[in-house]
């Protein structure tokens, strides 16, 4: 399986407002779940229902939409890790935003979910020309870190040590030691101090 993240196409959807907490994207009610199958149906499901329908996740013109473009400080709140699956689960594959709260960031590249950041007055321009024209392919370079939508193209930022990760595929860390378990065994067991139950 090739893990490599380098470019991300598709349609944007703009979710406007600073300070989106993780409680909002998907509320406490939701950590009961078991697996994290079908938290994409509770994304944003008490703002969804407070907007009767015109969330942008309700509206039709964003379904199977696949990056989202917010504000600042989104994230923010608890450190659930079912927001960013619940994100996941609608079908979002990336970010893009003027900040993130540190671990909803975390999170969302363990599971191989890139957040860019932009300024504000960039990320206002990538909200409006979708909200204009929800259809227009949005595209995310993680190579150049740069974004276009129709003929308007923008700097993102992300930083170099979780861009690496992207475009060399090494983000899921989880998978890298499953993959290399036999070279995991074999240094543990040159290690005075590891012992494998047998």
């Amino acid at each position: 399986m090739d893990s490599k993240v380098k470019t991300i196409s598709g349609r944007g959807i703009p979710l406007v407002g600073n300070d989106i907490d993780t409680d909002r994207i998907i509320p406490a009610r939701y950590l009961k779940a078991i697996t994290f199958d079908g938290l994409g149906e509770g994304a944003f499901i008490d703002d969804r229902k407070a907007l009767n329908g015109e969330h942008p996740f309700d509206q039709p013109q964003y379904q199977e939409a696949n990056i989202l473009i917010v504000n600042r400080n989104f994230g923010c709140g608890s450190s659930r890790e079912h927001a960013p699956q619940a994100i996941a689960k609608w079908g979002i594959q990336a970010l893009i935003g003027e900040s993130f709260a540190e671990i909803f960031f975390g999170n969302c590249v363990a599971m191989g979910i890139p957040c860019l950041t932009g300024d504000a007055a960039t990320v206002k321009q990538l909200q409006s020309l979708v909200t204009a024209n929800p259809q227009a392919n949005v595209t995310i370079n993680l190579e150049t870190l740069q974004v276009e939508i129709c003929d308007y193209t923008a700097a993102v930022t992300m930083n170099e040590g979780t861009r690496s990760t992207f475009i060399a595929g090494t983000w899921d860390a989880c998978g890298q030691l499953v993959a290399n378990a036999n070279q995991v065994r074999a240094t543990a067991a040159k290690l005075p101090y590891v012992r494998w139950a047998s």
